[in-house]
Protein backbone atom coordinates (compact mmCIF):
# COMPACT_ATOMS: atom_id res chain seq x y z
CA UNK A 1 0.00 0.00 0.00
CA UNK A 2 0.97 3.52 -1.02
CA UNK A 3 1.89 6.49 1.45
CA UNK A 4 -0.98 8.35 -0.12
CA UNK A 5 -3.32 5.22 0.46
CA UNK A 6 -2.17 4.82 3.89
CA UNK A 7 -3.18 8.39 5.01
CA UNK A 8 -6.44 8.28 3.02
CA UNK A 9 -7.50 4.86 4.88
CA UNK A 10 -6.41 6.73 8.66
CA UNK A 11 -8.34 9.58 7.74
CA UNK A 12 -11.24 7.31 6.67
CA UNK A 13 -10.66 4.82 9.72
CA UNK A 14 -10.71 8.39 12.02
CA UNK A 15 -13.40 9.92 10.39
CA UNK A 16 -15.10 6.57 10.93
CA UNK A 17 -14.82 6.77 14.72
CA UNK A 18 -15.73 10.49 15.03
CA UNK A 19 -18.65 10.06 12.99
CA UNK A 20 -20.14 6.90 15.04
CA UNK A 21 -19.18 8.41 18.28
CA UNK A 22 -20.78 12.07 17.86
CA UNK A 23 -23.77 10.24 16.05
CA UNK A 24 -24.44 7.93 19.28
CA UNK A 25 -23.71 11.02 21.41
CA UNK A 26 -25.72 13.37 19.70
CA UNK A 27 -28.10 11.68 17.87
CA UNK A 28 -31.54 12.26 19.26
CA UNK A 29 -30.32 16.11 19.70
CA UNK A 30 -30.08 16.87 16.39
CA UNK A 31 -33.29 14.94 15.26
CA UNK A 32 -35.24 17.18 17.18
CA UNK A 33 -33.70 20.26 16.69
CA UNK A 34 -34.52 19.06 12.93
CA UNK A 35 -37.58 18.05 13.27
CA UNK A 36 -38.59 21.03 15.31
CA UNK A 37 -37.06 23.41 12.47
CA UNK A 38 -38.80 21.85 9.62
CA UNK A 39 -42.33 22.10 11.70
CA UNK A 40 -41.69 25.68 12.52
CA UNK A 41 -40.53 26.69 8.50
CA UNK A 42 -44.36 26.96 7.62
CA UNK A 43 -45.60 28.98 10.70
CA UNK A 44 -46.51 32.22 8.84
CA UNK A 45 -48.60 30.54 6.14
CA UNK A 46 -50.56 28.32 8.69
CA UNK A 47 -50.89 31.15 11.30
CA UNK A 48 -52.22 33.59 8.89
CA UNK A 49 -54.84 31.13 7.65
CA UNK A 50 -55.98 30.15 11.07
CA UNK A 51 -55.88 34.18 11.69
CA UNK A 52 -57.47 34.97 8.26
CA UNK A 53 -60.77 36.86 10.02
CA UNK A 54 -59.13 39.28 12.05
CA UNK A 55 -55.82 40.11 10.53
CA UNK A 56 -58.31 42.84 8.08
CA UNK A 57 -60.30 44.53 10.59
CA UNK A 58 -63.07 44.63 7.78
CA UNK A 59 -63.97 48.49 9.08
CA UNK A 60 -65.53 50.38 5.75
CA UNK A 61 -65.29 53.67 4.33
CA UNK A 62 -62.14 53.99 5.78
CA UNK A 63 -61.10 56.77 3.26
CA UNK A 64 -63.92 58.83 5.73
CA UNK A 65 -62.90 57.67 8.87
CA UNK A 66 -59.51 58.58 11.00
CA UNK A 67 -57.35 55.92 12.62
CA UNK A 68 -57.83 56.68 16.53
CA UNK A 69 -54.21 58.13 18.37
CA UNK A 70 -52.26 55.52 19.78
CA UNK A 71 -52.51 56.86 23.35
CA UNK A 72 -56.66 55.99 23.01
CA UNK A 73 -56.32 52.47 20.90
CA UNK A 74 -54.19 51.68 24.11
CA UNK A 75 -56.50 52.58 26.35
CA UNK A 76 -59.38 50.82 24.76
CA UNK A 77 -57.65 47.72 24.36
CA UNK A 78 -56.39 47.80 27.99
CA UNK A 79 -60.08 47.95 28.97
CA UNK A 80 -60.88 44.95 26.82
CA UNK A 81 -58.54 42.50 27.29
CA UNK A 82 -57.38 43.53 31.57
CA UNK A 83 -54.10 42.40 31.49
CA UNK A 84 -52.01 42.83 34.43
CA UNK A 85 -48.53 43.53 32.48
CA UNK A 86 -48.58 46.97 30.37
CA UNK A 87 -48.79 46.58 26.54
CA UNK A 88 -44.82 46.49 25.42
CA UNK A 89 -45.37 47.43 21.26
CA UNK A 90 -47.85 48.17 18.88
CA UNK A 91 -46.86 46.85 15.19
CA UNK A 92 -48.45 49.38 12.58
CA UNK A 93 -48.80 47.98 9.28
CA UNK A 94 -48.93 50.17 6.20
CA UNK A 95 -52.22 49.02 4.54
CA UNK A 96 -54.60 51.04 6.24
CA UNK A 97 -57.33 47.49 5.73
CA UNK A 98 -54.90 45.58 7.93
CA UNK A 99 -55.44 44.91 11.49
CA UNK A 100 -52.59 46.40 14.38
CA UNK A 101 -51.06 44.32 16.64
CA UNK A 102 -50.64 45.32 20.17
CA UNK A 103 -48.25 42.42 22.45
CA UNK A 104 -47.10 41.84 25.59
CA UNK A 105 -44.20 40.59 26.63
CA UNK A 106 -41.98 40.57 29.58
CA UNK A 107 -39.24 38.43 30.30
CA UNK A 108 -37.83 37.49 33.39
CA UNK A 109 -34.20 36.43 33.63
CA UNK A 110 -34.50 34.95 37.23
CA UNK A 111 -35.98 32.02 35.84
CA UNK A 112 -34.51 28.71 34.60
CA UNK A 113 -37.37 27.31 31.88
CA UNK A 114 -39.02 29.01 29.35
CA UNK A 115 -42.50 29.07 30.83
CA UNK A 116 -41.03 30.94 34.06
CA UNK A 117 -38.61 33.01 31.97
CA UNK A 118 -41.47 34.69 30.07
CA UNK A 119 -44.44 35.70 32.16
CA UNK A 120 -46.42 36.34 29.25
CA UNK A 121 -46.17 37.09 25.48
CA UNK A 122 -49.85 37.88 23.74
CA UNK A 123 -51.01 39.82 20.84
CA UNK A 124 -54.25 41.20 20.20
CA UNK A 125 -55.40 42.59 16.58
CA UNK A 126 -57.12 45.44 17.17
CA UNK A 127 -58.84 48.02 14.73
CA UNK A 128 -57.16 51.09 14.67
CA UNK A 129 -60.79 52.79 13.99
CA UNK A 130 -62.61 51.99 16.80
CA UNK A 131 -60.56 50.27 19.47
CA UNK A 132 -62.15 47.04 19.01
CA UNK A 133 -60.08 43.89 20.31
CA UNK A 134 -60.74 41.19 17.23
CA UNK A 135 -58.81 38.58 19.53
CA UNK A 136 -56.37 37.94 21.19
CA UNK A 137 -54.12 34.80 20.77
CA UNK A 138 -51.76 33.54 23.77
CA UNK A 139 -48.24 33.46 21.77
CA UNK A 140 -46.44 31.89 24.28
CA UNK A 141 -48.50 28.77 24.60
CA UNK A 142 -48.75 28.53 21.46
CA UNK A 143 -48.04 25.42 19.24
CA UNK A 144 -45.38 27.14 16.88
CA UNK A 145 -43.52 28.98 19.87
CA UNK A 146 -43.19 26.12 21.80
CA UNK A 147 -41.62 24.18 18.74
CA UNK A 148 -39.13 27.43 18.00
CA UNK A 149 -38.44 27.68 21.57
CA UNK A 150 -37.80 23.65 21.95
CA UNK A 151 -35.51 24.37 18.95
CA UNK A 152 -33.70 27.11 20.22
CA UNK A 153 -33.01 26.31 23.74
CA UNK A 154 -35.21 22.75 24.90
CA UNK A 155 -37.52 24.86 26.83
CA UNK A 156 -34.53 25.69 29.40
CA UNK A 157 -33.62 29.19 30.01
CA UNK A 158 -32.68 31.14 27.07
CA UNK A 159 -29.12 31.73 28.44
CA UNK A 160 -28.50 28.48 28.88
CA UNK A 161 -30.43 26.73 26.25
CA UNK A 162 -28.79 28.86 23.14
CA UNK A 163 -25.39 27.01 24.54
CA UNK A 164 -27.05 23.31 25.22
CA UNK A 165 -28.87 23.38 21.27
CA UNK A 166 -25.50 25.27 20.31
CA UNK A 167 -22.89 22.71 21.55
CA UNK A 168 -24.17 19.46 19.89
CA UNK A 169 -24.92 21.73 16.67
CA UNK A 170 -21.08 22.04 16.59
CA UNK A 171 -20.24 18.71 16.95
CA UNK A 172 -23.04 18.40 14.49
CA UNK A 173 -20.70 20.31 12.12
CA UNK A 174 -18.01 17.98 12.74
CA UNK A 175 -20.35 14.95 11.23
CA UNK A 176 -20.71 16.96 8.56
CA UNK A 177 -17.45 16.86 7.47
CA UNK A 178 -16.61 13.44 9.00
CA UNK A 179 -19.27 12.29 6.42
CA UNK A 180 -18.26 13.85 3.37
CA UNK A 181 -14.72 12.02 3.79
CA UNK A 182 -16.43 8.84 4.39
CA UNK A 183 -19.23 9.52 1.71
CA UNK A 184 -16.21 10.33 -0.74
CA UNK A 185 -16.46 7.20 -3.16
CA UNK A 186 -13.08 5.04 -3.68
CA UNK A 187 -13.65 4.19 -7.22
CA UNK A 188 -16.00 5.02 -10.85
CA UNK A 189 -18.29 2.31 -10.03
CA UNK A 190 -18.78 3.20 -6.27
CA UNK A 191 -19.43 7.14 -7.35
CA UNK A 192 -22.39 5.55 -9.17
CA UNK A 193 -23.98 3.88 -6.06
CA UNK A 194 -23.54 7.48 -3.63
CA UNK A 195 -24.88 10.24 -6.02
CA UNK A 196 -28.76 8.69 -6.41
CA UNK A 197 -30.62 4.88 -5.36
CA UNK A 198 -30.29 2.15 -7.57
CA UNK A 199 -32.82 -0.25 -5.95
CA UNK A 200 -33.66 -2.23 -9.29
CA UNK A 201 -32.32 -5.39 -7.97
CA UNK A 202 -32.04 -4.66 -3.95
CA UNK A 203 -34.33 -6.06 -1.31
CA UNK A 204 -32.18 -5.55 1.79
CA UNK A 205 -33.49 -3.42 3.85
CA UNK A 206 -29.79 -2.55 4.90
CA UNK A 207 -28.61 -1.84 2.15
CA UNK A 208 -31.67 0.62 1.03
CA UNK A 209 -30.90 2.11 4.64
CA UNK A 210 -27.36 2.53 3.64
CA UNK A 211 -28.25 4.68 0.62
CA UNK A 212 -30.66 6.72 1.92
CA UNK A 213 -27.92 7.58 5.01
CA UNK A 214 -25.11 8.37 2.38
CA UNK A 215 -27.44 9.84 -0.88
CA UNK A 216 -29.48 12.23 1.74
CA UNK A 217 -26.57 13.34 3.75
CA UNK A 218 -24.78 13.93 0.74
CA UNK A 219 -27.43 16.09 -1.05
CA UNK A 220 -28.22 18.09 2.28
CA UNK A 221 -24.72 18.82 3.97
CA UNK A 222 -24.33 22.37 1.78
CA UNK A 223 -27.37 23.63 3.09
CA UNK A 224 -27.28 21.74 6.52
CA UNK A 225 -24.18 23.55 6.91
CA UNK A 226 -25.41 27.01 6.45
CA UNK A 227 -28.45 25.78 8.39
CA UNK A 228 -26.00 24.97 11.16
CA UNK A 229 -23.66 27.67 11.17
CA UNK A 230 -26.69 30.35 10.89
CA UNK A 231 -28.19 28.80 14.33
CA UNK A 232 -24.71 28.79 15.97
CA UNK A 233 -24.76 33.12 15.43
CA UNK A 234 -27.69 33.06 17.86
CA UNK A 235 -25.54 30.36 20.71
CA UNK A 236 -22.09 32.51 20.10
CA UNK A 237 -20.95 35.97 19.71
CA UNK A 238 -17.54 34.73 17.97
CA UNK A 239 -19.81 33.60 15.03
CA UNK A 240 -21.62 36.60 14.67
CA UNK A 241 -18.47 38.60 14.88
CA UNK A 242 -16.79 36.42 12.10
CA UNK A 243 -19.55 36.77 9.96
CA UNK A 244 -19.32 40.10 9.93
CA UNK A 245 -15.77 40.62 9.40
CA UNK A 246 -15.98 38.43 6.39
CA UNK A 247 -19.05 39.92 4.95
CA UNK A 248 -17.63 43.80 5.59
CA UNK A 249 -14.75 43.56 4.41
CA UNK A 250 -12.83 43.54 7.48
CA UNK A 251 -14.56 45.40 9.41
CA UNK A 252 -14.90 44.57 13.31
CA UNK A 253 -17.75 47.12 14.86
CA UNK A 254 -21.28 47.57 13.40
CA UNK A 255 -22.05 51.53 12.79
CA UNK A 256 -22.31 53.31 15.68
CA UNK A 257 -25.38 55.40 16.01
CA UNK A 258 -25.35 55.91 19.90
CA UNK A 259 -24.18 59.65 19.47
CA UNK A 260 -28.16 60.23 18.30
CA UNK A 261 -30.20 60.73 20.89
CA UNK A 262 -33.05 62.34 23.16
CA UNK A 263 -32.27 65.81 23.29
CA UNK A 264 -35.58 67.50 24.29
CA UNK A 265 -36.58 67.83 27.76
CA UNK A 266 -39.39 65.09 29.50
CA UNK A 267 -42.32 68.17 29.41
CA UNK A 268 -42.24 68.11 25.95
CA UNK A 269 -43.67 64.52 25.27
CA UNK A 270 -47.26 64.03 25.21
CA UNK A 271 -50.08 61.87 24.45
CA UNK A 272 -49.93 62.30 20.99
CA UNK A 273 -45.65 62.16 20.28
CA UNK A 274 -46.06 58.71 19.27
CA UNK A 275 -48.93 59.82 16.61
CA UNK A 276 -46.00 62.43 15.29
CA UNK A 277 -43.28 59.30 15.30
CA UNK A 278 -45.59 57.18 13.62
CA UNK A 279 -47.08 59.40 10.96
CA UNK A 280 -43.56 60.87 10.10
CA UNK A 281 -42.61 56.77 9.46
CA UNK A 282 -45.13 56.68 7.05
CA UNK A 283 -44.04 59.91 5.17
CA UNK A 284 -40.58 58.50 5.08
CA UNK A 285 -41.39 54.49 3.90
CA UNK A 286 -44.68 54.30 2.46
CA UNK A 287 -44.39 51.69 0.55
CA UNK A 288 -43.20 49.07 2.85
CA UNK A 289 -45.02 46.62 4.69
CA UNK A 290 -44.93 47.61 8.21
CA UNK A 291 -43.49 48.91 12.27
CA UNK A 292 -43.11 48.80 15.45
CA UNK A 293 -43.15 50.97 17.83
CA UNK A 294 -42.12 50.41 22.00
CA UNK A 295 -44.86 52.17 23.66
CA UNK A 296 -42.44 53.26 26.53
CA UNK A 297 -43.57 51.54 30.03
CA UNK A 298 -41.22 50.12 32.18
CA UNK A 299 -41.17 46.51 31.79
CA UNK A 300 -39.39 43.27 33.90
CA UNK A 301 -36.44 43.18 31.97
CA UNK A 302 -35.75 47.40 31.37
CA UNK A 303 -32.43 47.91 30.50
CA UNK A 304 -30.59 51.30 28.68
CA UNK A 305 -31.49 51.58 24.77
CA UNK A 306 -29.04 53.82 23.40
CA UNK A 307 -31.43 55.89 21.30
CA UNK A 308 -35.42 55.26 20.27
CA UNK A 309 -35.56 53.52 17.02
CA UNK A 310 -38.27 52.60 14.83
CA UNK A 311 -37.32 49.17 13.00
CA UNK A 312 -39.51 49.32 9.39
CA UNK A 313 -40.37 45.91 8.09
CA UNK A 314 -39.91 46.23 4.06
CA UNK A 315 -41.19 42.23 2.94
CA UNK A 316 -44.22 40.71 4.39
CA UNK A 317 -42.91 37.07 4.43
CA UNK A 318 -39.34 38.30 5.09
CA UNK A 319 -37.30 40.20 8.46
CA UNK A 320 -34.25 40.69 6.58
CA UNK A 321 -34.81 44.13 4.43
CA UNK A 322 -35.59 46.88 6.69
CA UNK A 323 -34.64 50.24 7.52
CA UNK A 324 -34.57 52.15 10.91
CA UNK A 325 -35.62 55.51 11.90
CA UNK A 326 -34.23 57.02 15.04
CA UNK A 327 -36.20 59.86 16.79
CA UNK A 328 -36.56 62.07 19.99
CA UNK A 329 -39.07 60.49 22.32
CA UNK A 330 -39.47 63.33 23.86
CA UNK A 331 -40.07 65.77 20.57
CA UNK A 332 -40.59 63.14 18.05
CA UNK A 333 -38.47 64.80 16.24
CA UNK A 334 -36.22 62.43 13.51
CA UNK A 335 -32.69 62.53 14.23
CA UNK A 336 -31.55 59.99 11.71
CA UNK A 337 -32.59 57.58 8.82
CA UNK A 338 -30.88 54.46 8.51
CA UNK A 339 -31.90 53.12 5.16
CA UNK A 340 -31.42 49.62 4.08
CA UNK A 341 -30.10 50.17 1.01
CA UNK A 342 -27.12 52.61 2.78
CA UNK A 343 -26.10 49.61 4.60
CA UNK A 344 -22.75 47.21 3.97
CA UNK A 345 -23.11 44.05 2.74
CA UNK A 346 -22.24 42.59 6.58
CA UNK A 347 -24.77 44.22 7.90
CA UNK A 348 -27.00 42.80 5.39
CA UNK A 349 -25.43 39.56 5.86
CA UNK A 350 -26.30 39.40 9.91
CA UNK A 351 -29.98 40.81 9.31
CA UNK A 352 -30.20 38.29 6.75
CA UNK A 353 -29.22 35.52 9.18
CA UNK A 354 -32.53 34.76 10.60
CA UNK A 355 -34.33 34.32 7.06
CA UNK A 356 -31.70 32.75 5.89
CA UNK A 357 -31.99 30.03 9.07
CA UNK A 358 -35.48 29.51 8.57
CA UNK A 359 -36.06 29.78 5.05
CA UNK A 360 -38.22 33.08 4.85
CA UNK A 361 -35.26 34.47 2.62
CA UNK A 362 -36.92 34.19 -0.57
CA UNK A 363 -40.37 33.29 0.17
CA UNK A 364 -42.19 30.56 -0.42
CA UNK A 365 -39.73 28.59 -2.80
CA UNK A 366 -37.01 28.74 -0.25
CA UNK A 367 -38.80 27.62 2.98
CA UNK A 368 -39.97 24.76 0.52
CA UNK A 369 -36.62 24.08 0.42
CA UNK A 370 -35.42 24.36 3.98
CA UNK A 371 -38.55 21.96 4.97
CA UNK A 372 -37.14 19.49 3.18
CA UNK A 373 -33.88 19.81 4.06
CA UNK A 374 -34.40 19.48 7.61
CA UNK A 375 -36.32 16.29 6.81
CA UNK A 376 -33.36 14.98 5.20
CA UNK A 377 -30.77 15.82 8.28
CA UNK A 378 -33.57 14.49 10.95
CA UNK A 379 -33.48 11.22 9.01
CA UNK A 380 -29.74 11.33 9.89
CA UNK A 381 -29.35 10.18 12.99
CA UNK A 382 -32.19 7.56 12.80
CA UNK A 383 -30.58 5.64 9.53
CA UNK A 384 -27.22 6.32 11.08
CA UNK A 385 -28.41 4.67 14.48
CA UNK A 386 -30.38 1.41 12.45
CA UNK A 387 -26.66 1.14 10.17
CA UNK A 388 -24.48 0.91 13.49
CA UNK A 389 -27.62 -1.23 15.02
CA UNK A 390 -27.08 -3.72 12.05
CA UNK A 391 -23.38 -3.85 11.70
CA UNK A 392 -23.95 -4.76 15.77
CA UNK A 393 -25.89 -7.35 15.58
CA UNK A 394 -24.36 -8.93 12.53
CA UNK A 395 -20.99 -8.88 15.25
CA UNK A 396 -22.84 -10.82 17.91
CA UNK A 397 -23.87 -13.74 15.49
Amino acid sequence: MTKIAKKKSIWKLWAAKLHLWFGLGIGLLIFIISITGALYVFKDEIENYQRKEVIYHGETNIAQKNILPLKVLEDKVNEQVKEEFPIHWVNIPMDENRSYRFYWFEHNDKAWNYFDEYPIYQVAYVNPYTGKVLQVYDEKNGFFQIVKMIHWSFLLKESWGTYVVGIPVIIFVIMLISGIILWWPKNKAARKQRFWFRWKNIKNWKRKNYDLHNIFGFYSSILALVFAITGLFYAFFVIQAAMYFVFSGGKTALPDYSQYTTKAPIEMRNDTTLDKVAQKTRETFPDTFAFSIDLGHPHMDDHEHPNFEIYVQHLSYSYHKYSSLIFDENSGELLKRIDYKDKNFGEKAVGANYDIHVGDILGLPTKIIAFIISLMIASMPVTGFMIWWGRKKKKKK
